[in-house]
């Protein structure tokens, strides 16, 4: 599904060049649960953006479904990343004073769905997500940071996405919630959703099934920690 060759991002400020990711190669098949780890400044969460088409690499090749991602449209882009990847962040990034079912409703405004639709979609989402019913018209502000995860997890499935990139998703959590959200991400997994999560948390990463380890723009390690394989 995902297939990256010999990418690096270069980042120049000035007369300073910054190499965040350098010449990384991996794939990663349909219906995997990935997690990268690395300290900061490694590069993971550049990788992610680059794996989300939010980025584009200095060099290299990134291939999304067999397609070379740098040769699509800006409208190609626009639509895989509404149509294929659902994004889930560590801010949440949800509208703080409006309801839940509309923060989830959000990346269906542009589709050709009805209202009656989108309603319906989202009321799924949430309940897939794990919140309560009666949370549903809540202002997104009135929640707490698990249900506020629970909200931004929905969004992301809204579209039925094939892939799921997760940037530090329990990074603003307590230990107890953190392990609840991470749960519900290895749920779907096993409903066939392929996800691939970026922390810097050992105890995070443990719940996926399989673990690259970056450090200064690089792959330090990739392991199946769980099989004990390479």
């Amino acid at each position: 599904m995902i297939e990256c060759k010999k990418l690096s991002k270069t980042y120049i400020n000035g007369d300073i060049k910054t190499q965040a990711v350098c010449g990384v190669s991996l794939k990663i098949g349909k219906g995997e649960f990935v997690a990268i780890i690395g300290p900061s400044g490694s590069g993971k969460s550049t990788l992610m953006h680059i794996l989300g088409a939010l980025d584009i690499p200095t060099a290299g090749e990134y291939f999304l479904d067999g397609r070379k991602v740098s040769e699509m449209s800006e409208d190609e882009l626009s639509d895989l990343r509404r149509d294929k990847i659902g994004f889930v962040f560590q801010s949440f990034n949800l509208l703080p004073r409006t309801a839940v079912m509309r923060n989830v409703m959000l990346p269906l405004l542009f589709s050709e769905i009805s209202q009656k639709d989108r309603e319906l979609r989202a009321r799924e989402a949430l309940k897939y997500a794990g919140l309560e019913e009666s949370k549903f018209n809540n202002l997104s502000n009135q929640l707490s940071g698990g249900q506020m995860q629970r909200v931004a997890i929905a969004r992301a499935l809204v579209n039925n996405p094939s892939i799921i990139l997760a940037d530090e998703p329990t990074g603003n959590l307590d230990t107890k919630t953190s392990k609840i959200i991470m749960q519900t991400f290895q749920e779907l997994n096993r409903n066939g959703h392929t996800i691939v999560i970026i922390t810097h948390e050992m105890e995070v990463a443990n719940f996926a099934k399989r673990i690259i380890s970056v450090r200064d723009g690089l792959i330090e390690s990739d392991i199946h920690p769980h099989t004990n394989s390479v």
